[in-house]
C-alpha cells in the first residue's frame, strides 16, 4: 500500500461485508482510520442474506490489522438524528472526518407489476434518503475539516435504464442527479462530490438467489434480458475493481474531479 490516506479519517456506510467491507479494508490499509456504519439486520423482500453484528465485527477485526484506528457504529442510514449522532460522536473521538463512502443499499428485482409499494418505499428509503442522510450526516465535519471528498455508490443502472428492477433504477439515477447536485452546493467549501456506477459485483448482491430473482423477473419480457449483458466478456467484477475507483476518487489524486459519475461497469453502459 502507498499510504494515500494515511492521516485522514473515512466514514463509509454499509461496512459490515461486500463492498463496503472491502472499502474499509482499502481505506485503512492505505493509512486511514475508518469509521464503519451498518445496519446489521434483515430487511424485508431482499433475496440475499443481510449482513449480521459479527460480519460488521469481522470488518473491524480484519481493518485493525493494518494498525489504524477503527470506529464500529450499528446505526440505519434511514434515521437521520440516530444516523447523527452516532456520526458526531465517532467524529469527537477520532478527531476529525475527510470522507465519506455512502455505499448502503438494496435492490429487490421484480417485474414492474410485481413491485409492491413496501418494496418501492424500503428501496428508496435506503438507497436515496439513506444516501442523503449520510451526506447531511457527514458534510459539516468536512466543511469544518477545511475540505473533503464525498463518493455515492450508485450504480450502471444509475447510467443505464436496467430492466427488471425498476425501484432500484430509480432510486440510483436520484443517487446521481444528487451527486452533482450536493457537489455544485459544497464546492465552496472545497469538498468534492462524485458517483461511482458498478456493474453487477461479486457481493451477497450477487449471489445465486439473487440472480434467480432477476431470472424470474426476466421472464415477464425476455427481449430485455441483453440490457443486462457487459461490453467486456465477463459477467461481473470484484469489489477491488470498485475500490480502486472510490479510492482515486477520495485520495488527494482527483483533487480536481467532482460532480463526476464514474462508471466501473465493463462497458455495460455502454452496450
Amino acid at each position: 500500500m502507498s499510504g494515500l490516506m494515511r492521516g485522514k479519517v473515512v466514514l463509509v456506510t454499509g461496512a459490515a461485508r461486500g463492498q463496503g467491507r472491502e472499502h474499509v479494508l482499502r481505506m485503512a490499509g492505505e493509512g486511514a482510520d475508518v469509521i464503519a456504519v451498518d445496519l446489521c439486520a434483515t430487511l424485508p423482500g431482499v433475496a440475499y442474506a443481510s449482513p449480521e453484528p459479527t460480519d460488521l465485527d469481522t470488518t473491524v477485526a480484519l481493518a485493525k490489522e493494518s494498525g489504524q484506528r477503527i470506529v464500529p457504529l450499528v446505526a440505519d442510514v434511514r434515521d437521520l438524528a440516530v444516523l447523527r449522532d452516532e456520526v458526531d460522536g465517532a467524529v469527537e473521538e477520532l478527531g476529525r472526518l475527510d470522507a465519506v463512502v455512502a455505499n448502503a443499499g438494496i435492490c429487490i428485482p421484480r417485474a414492474w407489476d410485481e413491485v409492491t409499494e413496501e418494496i418501492f418505499r424500503d428501496t428508496m428509503d435506503v438507497n436515496v434518503t439513506g444516501t442523503w442522510n449520510t451526506v447531511m450526516a457527514t458534510a459539516p465535519h468536512l466543511v469544518t475539516a477545511g475540505g473533503g471528498s464525498i463518493v455515492l455508490m450508485s450504480s450502471s443502472a444509475g447510467l443505464k435504464v436496467q430492466p427488471f428492477m425498476i425501484p432500484y433504477t430509480t432510486s440510483k439515477f436520484a443517487v446521481r442527479g444528487m451527486a452533482k447536485a450536493f457537489a455544485a452546493e459544497l464546492a465552496r467549501f472545497g469538498i468534492r462530490v462524485n458517483s461511482v456506477h458498478p456493474t453487477g459485483v461479486d457481493t451477497a448482491m450477487g449471489s445465486r438467489a439473487m440472480l434467480t430473482q432477476v431470472a424470474k423477473a426476466s421472464m415477464a419480457d425476455p427481449r430485455l434480458r441483453g440490457m443486462l449483458v457487459n461490453m467486456q466478456p465477463v459477467e461481473g467484477i470484484s469489489v477491488e475493481d470498485v475500490a480502486n475507483a472510490v479510492l482515486f476518487l477520495v485520495s488527494d489524486a482527483s483533487r480536481h474531479v467532482t460532480a463526476h459519475a464514474m462508471a466501473v461497469d465493463a462497458g455495460v453502459s455502454e452496450f
